[in-house]
């Protein structure tokens, strides 16, 4: 059974929603989970393969970049085939690509499979939300979104512990082995409980379009991660491929904007509170994921902790980011979109600069973790219900378009942000014998990080002040 609101979508009854919220979730976790189990598996897989570490890298970035490339063709795949059959597509690959991957003979075959892992990764997200918030009224826009946060709480705690103790009492090839129950689950879940038959718009796919996006994607990304790995920007490795995707995205942006059946709907972008929210989103995770990838580092390199060790430490973080998460995103059905989230990063900045000024050679580890369990506070009260804000008066048309463009840009701000604080890092000698020099440079990089935090809550100003209720626009929904 479902509902026609007064913005015409087509909400469905709450039982199909939480069913549809259930799939969602436990696909998110699947992905999220991989990527911090493999994150923490770099060294073992060197050793498995003897392979340099600047070859099992790839194992990472090939995936990357698959999901870059292929992220742009959610809104279309969604049109053409249907939201179900889309999302039953990108599981059977996910799922697939970690069979395959586990049965890897040598580090190039692991890599291909990886690529397929990540074409499957790359639609999850997009579709996945698209299909709740299409699902979803604005009454019930928070609570579904608060619930598809789980994943953040989840990934994080586990993924690290989990795959320190898969290589450690089993062998690399589990690290890829555990997503299989996990993905049969969620296809069959899928496959029952999600609805069928909807509406499509099968236009023309804008290949041109996707010519210039999906490659310019993968080329930025990839010239920012290079870029990050060796501390220099102006490499040419780094320069060249970071300079072509720029002018590939450019084009497809100036594409986007006057071509009569786009990719992706780019007019989104006059609509004040999407714009505003799609610019948070960005330079949010810029700072959030950065630091992210820093503070593992710390602890295992000027503190020698091991990685199961440091994933244990982020687990306050990841606890408060799941629980204020929970609250601010449901909240933000009624509450204030621009306080909540403004506030959130107020709160973050606070907490990451706590974390900063006292980093050290042997701080102890109660007041680190309890600087990070005040920035995770402010984490869970922004990206959520930023995104959340966003999408919330879109219309069902724009629908796959903005949780894709949300989806890129999240994508982008998070490989600015790990790439400049590799190289800040870099910059400032983190490969220093002496502990308190190591200390000193992360702890310069970390406020890299904080005002790339503080940045974000410039678009957050621009959010509605009322709960439902946007500021003045010109709603681009038509192309």
């Amino acid at each position: 059974m479902s509902t026609v609101t007064g913005t015409g979508r087509t909400t469905a009854s709450a039982p199909a929603l939480a069913r549809t919220v259930t799939v969602v979730v436990i696909g998110s976790i699947m992905a999220v989970l991989d990527v911090t189990i493999v994150n923490v598996a770099v060294h073992p897989l060197a050793n498995a393969f003897g392979a340099p570490l600047a070859t099992i890298q790839w194992v990472a970035t090939g995936y990357t970049l698959a999901m870059a490339a292929v992220i742009p063709v959610a809104a279309w795949a969604m049109g053409r085939f249907g939201a179900k059959r889309t999302y039953l597509t990108s599981l059977a690959l996910f799922t697939g690509g970690s069979a395959a991957a586990a049965l890897s003979w040598n580090i190039g075959t692991l890599v291909l499979f990886r690529v397929v892992q990540g074409i499957g990764g790359g639609l999850l997200i997009p579709v996945g939300m698209a299909m709740v918030i299409r699902a979803s009224d604005r009454e019930r826009m928070g609570r579904s979104m608060a619930v598809l946060g789980i994943p953040v709480l989840i990934g994080p705690v586990s993924g690290p512990v989990l795959g320190g103790w898969l290589i450690d009492a089993a062998s690399w090839h589990w690290i890829f082995l555990v997503n299989l129950p996990v993905g049969a689950l969620a296809l069959v879940l899928a496959a029952r409980l999600l609805p069928g038959g909807e509406t499509r718009q099968a236009g023309r796919l804008d290949v041109p379009g996707l010519l210039m996006l999906s490659p310019g994607l993968a080329l930025l990304i990839y010239g920012l991660s290079t870029g990050g790995e060796r501390g220099d920007f102006a490499t040419p490795g780094a320069l060249l491929p970071t300079v072509a995707g720029l002018l590939s995205v450019a084009g497809f942006v100036a594409r986007g904007l006057t071509a009569r059946h786009p990719l992706l709907r780019l007019r989104l972008l006059r609509d004040r509170t999407f714009a505003a929210g799609l610019a948070t989103v960005t330079l949010f995770p810029a700072g959030y994921f950065g630091s992210m990838l820093l503070t593992p580092m710390y602890y295992q390199t000027t503190r020698g902790l091991t990685a199961a060790e440091s994933g244990l430490l982020g687990a306050p973080l990841a606890i408060a980011v799941g629980t204020s998460m929970q609250i601010a995103t449901r909240r933000v059905d009624r509450a204030s979109p621009r306080l909540t989230v403004v506030a959130g990063i107020v709160v973050a900045v606070l907490g990451l600069s706590l974390f900063a000024v006292q980093l050290g050679p042997d701080t102890p580890y109660w007041r680190l973790c309890a600087a990070m369990l005040v920035m995770g506070a402010g984490v869970g009260m922004v990206m959520m219900p930023a995104t959340t804000t966003a999408t919330r008066t879109l219309p069902p048309d724009d629908v796959p378009s903005g949780s894709t463009i949300l989806s890129i840009a999240s994508q982008i701000g998070t490989s600015i942000g790990t790439a400049l604080m590799s190289a800040v890092l870099a910059s400032n000698g983190a490969g220093v014998a002496a502990r308190t020099g190591q200390a000193v440079a992360y702890q310069h990089t970390y406020w890299w990080a904080v005002t790339l935090l503080a940045l974000a809550s410039v678009p957050a100003l621009l959010l509605p002040p009322r709960s439902g209720k946007a500021l003045p626009h010109v709603r681009g929904h038509a192309s």
